[in-house]
Order: C-alpha cells, then sequence, then structure tokens
C-alpha cells in the first residue's frame, strides 16, 4: 500500500509537505503542490479519510435525517442537500425517522457515535427537542428544515405554512364551497399547528364559522385505513371540500372518496399542501400549494457548513421561510 512517505521520496519532497498538500494546510508553493498530487495519481495514493479528520478534527461527512423518505417533498429536499454538500465537498448520510420519535432517537446515537460534523434535522415533532439537546450538548452544529421545535432557537428553513393554508382555502371559498374540511397531521407538529392556523383564519375573514366537527387531525404519513373520512361523510351537513394538510393525506382521502363512489371534484374537490413529484408531472390533477423543496435542501445545507466553517456569529440564528405556489388544477372545482 502506498504510503506518504512513498509520495515524499519520488516528488523530493518531506513528508510534511505531503501530509500539507492531502489535508490543504500550510503554506506550499503551487507548483509544489501540483507536483506531489502528480505523484499522488501515478502511485493511486488514497488518503485515509479517518486518520485525516483526526488531524483536522473534521471529517467532512454530515447527516440529513428527514420524517418520511417515501414523500416526494422528502425526496426532493434530500437530492438538494446532497448536491450542494458535494459541491462543498462533504459527503451526506441519510437516516429516515418515519415520523417515529424511538426511531428518531436511534438515528441521533448514530450520529453521535459517527462524529459526523453537522447535521440536518426535519424534526419528527415537539418532542424532538431531547434529541436535538443531545446534539447540542455533544457540539454538533445542526439547521432545522420544514418544521420548527418550541423552546429551541436554531438556524432553519420553513416553509409559509399558515399563508399557504390560507390561500388554498381562499381558493375553496371563492369556488363557493363554506362546508370546508381539513385532515391535518399531529398537532405536536409545527407545520400542522400553523396550517391549522391558516384554515380558521382564511374561515373567519370570510364570514364562515369554525366548526370542529369538520377539523380532523390524523398523521402526515400515509392515509390507509378507507374508513377514515366516515366521521365527515355522516354529518347531517357534510363537507363539499377538503383541505388535506399534506400530499400524502390527499392521496389517502381521494383512495377513500373513491372506495365509496365518490367523485373528485364532482362532488367534493380537495386541496393540499405540497405537490406529488413526477406524479403531477404526468397528471397534473391536485390543487397544491408547492413548496420549493429543492431548495429547502440547498439553503439548509448552506446554512449549515457556513455554520460548521466558523462563518458565521453563533449566537445569531438565522430563519429563512420560503414561500409556496398556489397551483390550481382539477381537483377543485366551482360549488354546484
Amino acid at each position: 500500500m502506498t504510503t506518504i512517505y512513498d509520495i515524499a521520496k519520488k516528488a523530493n519532497v518531506s513528508a510534511m509537505t505531503v501530509s500539507r498538500v492531502i489535508n490543504n494546510t500550510g503554506r506550499i508553493s503551487e507548483a509544489t503542490r501540483k507536483n506531489v498530487k502528480k505523484v499522488m495519481e501515478e502511485l493511486n495514493y488514497v488518503p485515509n479519510s479517518m486518520a485525516r479528520s483526526l488531524v483536522l478534527q473534521k471529517t467532512k461527512i454530515l447527516s440529513l435525517l428527514i420524517t418520511d423518505i417515501t414523500n416526494p417533498f422528502y425526496t426532493t429536499l434530500a437530492r438538494g442537500a446532497e448536491d450542494s454538500a458535494k459541491q462543498n465537498g462533504y459527503k451526506l448520510l441519510l437516516g429516515n425517522s418515519d415520523e417515529d420519535y424511538a426511531k428518531e432517537k436511534d438515528y441521533v446515537d448514530m450520529i453521535l457515535s459517527t462524529r459526523v460534523d453537522g447535521v440536518l434535522f426535519a424534526p419528527a415533532g415537539d418532542h424532538s427537542l431531547d434529541q436535538l439537546r443531545q446534539l447540542q450538548t455533544h457540539q454538533i452544529p445542526f439547521v432545522l428544515l420544514d418544521r420548527e421545535v418550541p423552546e429551541l432557537a436554531s438556524d432553519m428553513v420553513l416553509g409559509d405554512s399558515k399563508e399557504g393554508a390560507r390561500r388554498l382555502v381562499d381558493h375553496l371559498i371563492e369556488l363557493g364551497h363554506r362546508r370546508i374540511a381539513l385532515i391535518n397531521g399531529s398537532m405536536d407538529v409545527s407545520t400542522a399547528r400553523l396550517r391549522e392556523q391558516g384554515y380558521v383564519e382564511a374561515l373567519k375573514l370570510a364570514g364562515i364559522p369554525v366548526d370542529e366537527e369538520l377539523m380532523l387531525p390524523l398523521s402526515y404519513r400515509s392515509v390507509d385505513d378507507l374508513q377514515v373520512l366516515d366521521p365527515l361523510l355522516q354529518l347531517s351537513d357534510p363537507p363539499t371540500a377538503i383541505f388535506a394538510a399534506n400530499n400524502f393525506i390527499a392521496v389517502g382521502v381521494i383512495k377513500a372518496l373513491r372506495a365509496k363512489g365518490i367523485s373528485v371534484p364532482e362532488e367534493i374537490s380537495i386541496a393540499c399542501f405540497d405537490d406529488l413529484g413526477i406524479a403531477s408531472e404526468l397528471h397534473p390533477f391536485m390543487t397544491v400549494a408547492a413548496q420549493p423543496a429543492y431548495q429547502f435542501g440547498v439553503l439548509g445545507m448552506q446554512l449549515l457548513i457556513e455554520k460548521i466553517e466558523g462563518k458565521t456569529d453563533p449566537q445569531t440564528h438565522r430563519k429563512l421561510i420560503l414561500p409556496s405556489e398556489l397551483l390550481i388544477r382539477q381537483s377543485t372545482s366551482a360549488l354546484k
């Protein structure tokens, strides 16, 4: 196996000079640097990343922990994060919590043992605070994605959940709907709370009473229970439109309606947060508040790397809020 001493001998420099070229440290002439790199290529030398990390106290490895890799929003976000990491010379480890606190804790334990330089973290919910405090205790920088956690100051990249929800409900109201149901995620997730606030605000501004019977909290995971809509459909005055708080809920709602022979949008209109990825390219059906998922990953990674490399004030916490785009498609129609 080729060593730095082999390279030093052939390049006619010291082993210390070779080490400085590998770790990009110290003052070395460009001619010497090119000569050493040329010899490294000739000898097919591969630096020992573990040894290098011990010298630099950096591994150049980052972690991305998301809540549901099957959701097109997070799939696209992960692509943005990976592209940005690679452009900056970092490698990325991916973890998927499935909205599960226990699984999330297991990943954080793994992150602590892996010695990553930093973490992009999409929290499962408010109780993720314990895991994030662990990262703080071990001085591992992190940036929150998509969701806030109460009582925690951090850099974060968020969407405009409240405003996006309000615009979706406004659209349904403009189509003549007054009985608009909300099918939401868990209330211990910040985006679910904000989307409910946007829903309520839109109704109140339109002079429509807020009916708690039309508000159904579920989970952001896929909806598999085909009877899940029964409490809404069995009301004496059932909804004519549904605002689904994310794309997976919307897909589950459509499946449940089809199982009951109810057509969308002829009998019930549906609008949701987040687009459906390639499914929308093939068949642009769902009316959505589309978030710039790729930019979530890119901007989150930029904030994290700046934090790791000491380019920001550690006492200053940055909060980026990315707007959504209302895309009106075929799943919503005027009330007849």
